[in-house]
């Protein structure tokens, strides 16, 4: 899990690429790094082991000068963490340079094939070969001629011989106004902004600038200008997409007087609850209009497909709905579930649990269990994000942000999501009563009013949080996350 952030536009772009990746510290701590076009047209690379503090430190003169860079903060899947092989990493020319989320599963023969072409390099890690493997396809697209810019198409072809998953954001000495990024199983947002534009990992590390924000999908690269955003396959495929808004406050995402982001987003739990219930409950009854027309009368099985936190969640979610929907259900951490052979037909419903919408298993486990005939359902917190574009139906718990690696705010309403489902199959499959779901909605209806926040009620419904509910701030003053 690494972070990164891109910036192309008429601003100087160091200031923009560190206060991004303060906001993506929680992504990476082992070493971090910045690249800037700077005003005499060559690229400064500055980068540190270590937290993002130790780079800070290195740039207190202010740090290179120019209008387009990228920034990163790794956390090392390949070579020590060490300032070597932290990013951004660079071509055998300093000409073009990248940022790299994800892992290269083929790195190890394309990197003996490009030594053997006369390539040098100066890390260990997977990533560079992507940088050689660009380099490249430039020289090639210049020797064919043809008009600039050539970096897209040099990314494009490049990607095509990579195995793996990665998010990447490059740039070229010789195209000054144009970034490049694109994305397979890694999380990737372009940022919209007014004669400017952005790349980022994840949302807030472009909040502070625009509230417009454009996923890129899987198998897609995406160009920006301080004018413009352009998608295309790598196939060479132009994509239309419209821009998404984002509605969290900046706040949300930064720590409000909190010590670190996991005590905060814990005390954020009974928000988060009466999030997920709002619109869900309608008197006793509960009303899912997000699966209305799905068909659920012929599913006679369920499939929950999940990773980390939200695993915990689905094998709580499978006690509730073979208790009161009366139906088996399988719980399969989305790894397993992608790689063997699973009992998935038409008469199956599958729900993926992911709080970011783009884990990499849980999306493959969609693609296993779409290719069956499945019926599909995401649960997922970020609007727009991968898992929800090509599911039947998809459930927002609507926690907001959550910056902190620990789940807390998200389990909580994965948990409380999971119960309105079980109750809503138990409806629909006439296994209980209007009382006895409205006993329930009682129950629920109580984590959701301030006047039973610290009632019973609430207590017992988040006592499958390992802490309980906290009754004020700590006085801690450590900052894990």
């Amino acid at each position: 899990m690494c972070g990164i952030v891109g910036y192309v536009g008429p601003r100087f772009a160091t200031p923009i690429l560190l206060d991004g990746l303060h906001r993506l510290e929680y992504r990476g701590y082992d070493s971090a790094g910045i690249a800037v076009l700077n005003l005499d047209g060559e690229i400064e690379i500055e980068k540190t082991e270590g937290k993002l503090k130790k780079l800070l430190e290195s740039l207190e003169d202010g740090g290179p000068t120019g209008f387009l860079g990228v920034g990163h903060t790794r956390w090392a899947t390949h070579g020590l963490p060490n300032e070597e092989n932290a990013h951004p990493h660079a071509d055998c020319q300093g000409r073009i340079v990248l940022v790299h989320n994800g892992i290269i599963e083929n790195h190890s023969s394309l990197r003996e094939e490009l030594l053997a072409r006369g390539h040098d390099f100066v890390s260990q890690t997977d990533t560079e070969v992507l940088a050689h493997l660009i380099e490249e396809e430039y020289d090639r697209l210049i020797q064919e001629g043809g008009d600039l810019p050539y970096l897209p198409d040099a990314v494009r072809l490049a990607l095509r011989k990579v195995r793996g998953a990665y998010a990447i954001v490059a740039f070229c000495r010789e195209e000054p106004e144009l970034l490049v990024g694109a994305r397979l199983f890694s999380p990737l947002i372009a940022g919209l902004g007014q004669g400017e534009n952005y790349l980022a990992s994840d949302i807030p590390a472009i909040m502070r600038h625009t509230r417009r924000a454009m996923v890129v999908d899987d198998g897609e690269v995406i160009v920006l200008t301080p004018g413009g955003v352009t998608i295309r396959t790598l196939d060479g495929e132009e994509i239309k997409r419209e821009p998404l808004s984002i509605t969290w406050d900046v706040e949300a995402a930064e720590k409000e007087g909190y010590p670190h982001f996991y005590l905060k987003e814990v005390h954020e739990q009974p928000q988060a609850i009466a999030n997920t219930l709002r619109g869900r409950l309608d008197g006793q009854r509960v009303s899912l209009s997000e699966w209305a027309d799905l068909g659920l009368r012929q599913v006679d099985r369920v499939n929950i497909v999940a990773c980390g936190s939200s695993y915990y969640a689905g094998l709580v979610g499978k006690l509730l709905m073979e208790k009161w929907a009366g139906l088996p259900v399988e719980v399969t951490v989305a790894s397993e579930f992608r790689y063997r052979d699973p009992l998935v037909d038409d008469r199956t419903l599958v729900m993926l649990i992911t709080q970011s919408g783009e884990t990499a298993d849980t999306l493959g486990g969609f693609r296993l269990a779409q290719e069956r005939g499945a019926l599909t359902v995401a649960l997922t917190n970020v609007v727009g994000s991968s898992v929800t574009r090509s599911v039947d139906a998809t459930f927002y718990f609507q926690a907001g942000p959550e910056i902190g690696v620990v789940a807390t705010k998200t389990y909580t309403a994965e948990l409380i999501l999971l119960c309105l489902i079980a109750l809503d199959l138990a409806r629909i499959r006439g296994r209980m009563s209007e009382a006895e779901i409205g006993s329930v909605v009682t129950e629920l209806r109580g984590a959701c009013l301030p006047e039973y926040k610290r009632s019973w009620r609430t207590r017992s419904l988040l006592a499958m949080w390992p802490g309980g509910m906290p009754t004020g701030r700590a006085s801690s003053s450590s900052d894990a996350t």
